[in-house]
């Protein structure tokens, strides 16, 4: 037992007042801990929200015991912690926050280099030369139950009709340059000043105060501290997916669940299926408010990534310039031989006269998107020889031609006022999300549209749908020499005009900076200016084989979501379906019923 000292006042508190009573310390607290033999890892599971056991409570004080797995708040006196080791004789616990370690009911900091893996676990961490790696390893990890695994392709956990959440978190784990963000934020100081997905008022009172004493050139920063419980249970996630030093080969995405139900007021919830396409639209634009984003192009790292530009000319009837509504409501008498056969006949040719003189507004603007949205056309369904539904298929090509920029679509604006509008892309991002509308809503179930739309792997050329203002010319790659005369300054400036910086990062010398950027623009550069896309993720709908012969089932409930994505290193592409993770071949995806595409630009990898 070590000397007894006054009033603590410190860290370890146990949150609210309970650690105001009398503590114990040691001097040395590098010292080990001779209780570190009871530390059962195989119970261990740090994916579940850090809430108190016994009081339910949740905040900045929990902690996990190391023997039995629980959580307990607080370490002083008085404290379920506390009161736990006394009873159980269980000593060794980590702060789930800070990832420290003590020993109870003594109450000295425990430091051991046998723990490092079990830091690693609680908060992986990744070093510039870990997340420069990720894509070229192919070796399997192992987890404490000798399962193998590979990092970044790992199962999650379906909560009850979360698997909309899973495919989508799946596919954006591997748009590179959103994963090395989060990667880069570090383990334990992410959740230090947040509170949990479900106590969050005075967590998220202290965010906003926090961003507010920002300065505007912090474009959302890189302290994780000022982002929403959203972004950081987002980024956690991501972290735990990537991670080789796991105690489990799959990931239980508890805490990100609960921080998207109380983001979105329980829209998406557990136990409710929803349309990945819409939460995908959701989420984006939540993780964009939730790291310091705002209304300027580029403000945050979904902007940098995802964002496009668009010129959308709308046409509509001029307000006031139909007068002859008044005219239908008249009582008409059309009976042969009334008097007021002549009177009807005048008001039908000035009826027609009025609608040939209706004045057409139209108006071009200028927006931004993040993903594009897609209307498969309805095609009849059709039974073959043996009875069976022949499905339908459509070329993307032919989906896309909603954005050739010469055809206008109908639409419906502001007040229910029925437009035309035509799209044309002015720019197109690093990584292109298209979401395929499959899903209709009537008044009484939700209809699935199972046209196929079939699309290429690889190389998917978009140039022509991208029209450049007039008088600008195609932009084309600086020649070797132009670049060599460059400055240092100069070649930084274009590498992140194309988004990549990092090579800039990674360049010490100027000869390292001017190979780097020649290699760039001789290999890189040209394939990114010519608008080529390779796929990066793809989400499916898949529905069981009996649903559908009844006419009461709701296809969107009864289906489940898919995943595809592809190792960069190998080739190789997994289909990932909640906690399955198995090999599938590229031939079989461009045939799938997908739902939303990541397309990733050429050049970038």
């Amino acid at each position: 037992m070590s000397e007894k000292i006054g009033s603590s006042s410190s860290g370890g508190g146990g949150g609210g007042g309970d650690d105001t009573s009398t503590t114990h310390a040691t001097a040395d607290v590098s010292s080990s801990c001779p209780y570190l033999d009871t530390i059962n890892r195989t119970l261990l599971d740090f994916d579940f929200e850090p809430s108190c056991s016994i009081t339910l409570e949740s905040g900045p004080h929990v902690y996990g015991c190391m023997v039995c797995g629980k959580f307990f708040r607080g370490r002083g006196r008085s404290t379920p912690a506390y009161t736990h080791s006394v009873d159980t004789g269980h000593a060794v616990y980590v702060h789930l926050t800070r990832g420290t370690f003590h020993c109870l009911p003594d109450d000295y900091e425990v430091r051991d280099p046998s723990l490092a893996d079990i830091s690693a676990a609680l908060h992986p961490t990744y070093t510039a030369a870990d997340i420069a790696a990720l894509d070229g390893n192919a070796a399997l990890a192992r987890d404490l139950f000798g399962r193998r695994y590979l990092p970044g392709f790992v199962g999650l956990n379906n909560l009850n009709k979360t698997d909309y959440i899973n495919a989508v978190v799946q596919a954006l784990a591997h748009v590179r340059p959103l994963r090395d963000y989060f990667l880069r934020l570090g383990g334990s100081d992410s959740l230090s000043s947040s509170g949990s997905a479900t106590g969050g008022g005075a967590a998220v009172a202290q965010m906003k105060r926090k961003r507010s004493d920002k300065s505007s050139s912090s474009v959302g920063g890189t302290d994780p501290t000022l982002h929403s419980d959203l972004a950081q249970c987002f980024g956690d996630l991501i972290r735990k997916m990537w991670s080789d030093k796991r105690f489990k080969s799959t990931v239980d995405p508890h805490m990100f669940v609960q921080a998207v139900s109380v983001a979105s007021r329980k829209r998406y919830h557990i136990g409710k299926q929803a349309e990945a396409g819409e939460f995908l639209a959701w989420l984006l634009h939540q993780l964009h408010v939730g790291l310091g984003g705002g209304r300027k192009a580029g403000s945050s790292i979904i902007h940098k990534v995802f964002q496009g530009t668009v010129e959308v000319t709308t046409r509509q009837r001029k307000k006031g310039s139909d007068d002859s509504q008044h005219d239908d409501n008249e009582e008409e008498d059309d009976r042969a031989g009334s008097d007021d056969e002549d009177t009807i006949k005048a008001k039908e040719e000035e009826r027609e006269r009025k609608k040939a003189e209706v004045v057409i507004e139209e108006k071009t603007t200028e927006t931004h998107f993040l993903q594009l949205t897609l209307d498969i056309p309805e095609k009849p369904l059709f039974k073959d020889a043996d009875g069976g539904l022949v499905i339908p298929q459509e070329p993307l090509v032919s989906v896309l031609r909603k954005f050739d920029g010469t055809s206008f679509s109908d639409a419906i604006g502001r007040g229910g006022v029925a437009q035309k509008r035509r799209y044309r892309l002015r720019k197109l991002p690093n990584y292109l999300v298209l979401h395929l509308t499959r899903f209709k809503r009537n008044e009484f179930t939700v209809e699935k549209n199972p046209t196929i739309v079939s699309f290429p792997i690889k190389n998917l050329d978009l140039s022509p749908y991208v029209m450049l203002p007039e008088g600008e010319k195609k932009r084309v790659p600086p020649t070797e020499e132009e670049v060599r005369a460059m400055s240092v300054k100069e070649l930084k400036k274009l590498l992140a005009k194309h988004g990549r910086a990092d090579v800039a990062e990674s360049s010490v010398e100027k000869a390292e900076l001017v190979t780097a950027c020649v290699d760039f623009v001789t290999n890189s550069l040209p394939d990114m200016l010519a608008d080529k896309y390779d796929l990066v993720a793809n989400v499916t709908h898949h529905i069981p084989a009996e649903v559908g012969r009844e006419e009461q089932r709701d296809l969107l409930q009864e289906g489940s979501y898919h995943c595809h994505v592809q190792h960069k290193g190998t080739g190789q592409w997994y289909d990932i379906q909640d906690l399955h993770v198995e090999e599938t071949m590229p031939q079989l995806i461009g045939i799938s019923e997908s739902y939303v595409l990541i397309f990733e630009k050429k050049g970038l990898s």
